[in-house]
């Protein structure tokens, strides 16, 4: 489904309404999580959730989700851990074709999107991940708009 049909806006204003100004980062993520769920499960969308960096570093762990269980800890390999080490947001339209460098949480994941979230000194510190069961599901009009919404739950958050 084409990211511009996709209610991000809407979603953007929920997250903001839903965010006390005093929020910590982990009930931001939630807020992100939940709405970005409840916006998106119906179309096309099969798991959304924060990975964060370890605090040795060596790998990511499982932050909020939604709505089945995932992998925890992952590598720094995989999709989110390239995101993570770049910096940039990827976009995946068929996790078959990386092979050994993908992590399978669930066998029916066909594509992904990532985009990594930084603080405000620009270090990243975690990463959005959302999966869907069809090929090419996302594109970079999603990454885009991912972007805005983890802009509006993290501004000022620093």
């Amino acid at each position: 489904m084409p990211s511009e049909s996709r209610p991000y806006a809407a979603m953007i204003e929920t997250i903001r309404r839903g965010i006390r100004p005093n929020a910590d980062r982990h009930a931001r993520m939630q807020a992100v999580v939940d709405a970005l769920w409840n916006g998106l499960r119906d179309q096309g969308v099969s798991w959304v959730g924060f990975y964060t960096i370890r605090e040795d570093g060596e790998g990511l762990d499982l932050g909020p989700h939604r709505d089945k269980p995932a992998c925890t800890p992952i590598g720094l390999h995989g999709a989110c851990g390239q995101s993570f080490r770049s910096g940039r947001a990827l976009v995946v339209r068929d996790v078959r074709e990386l092979g050994d460098q993908y992590i399978a949480c669930d066998p029916r994941d066909r594509s992904e999107v990532v985009v990594p979230v930084q603080d405000g000194q620009g270090t990243t510190w975690g990463v959005l991940d959302l999966d869907s069961h069809d090929v090419a599901a996302f594109d970079e009009s999603d990454t885009a708009a991912l972007a805005r919404v983890l802009a509006a739950a993290f501004a000022g958050a620093d």
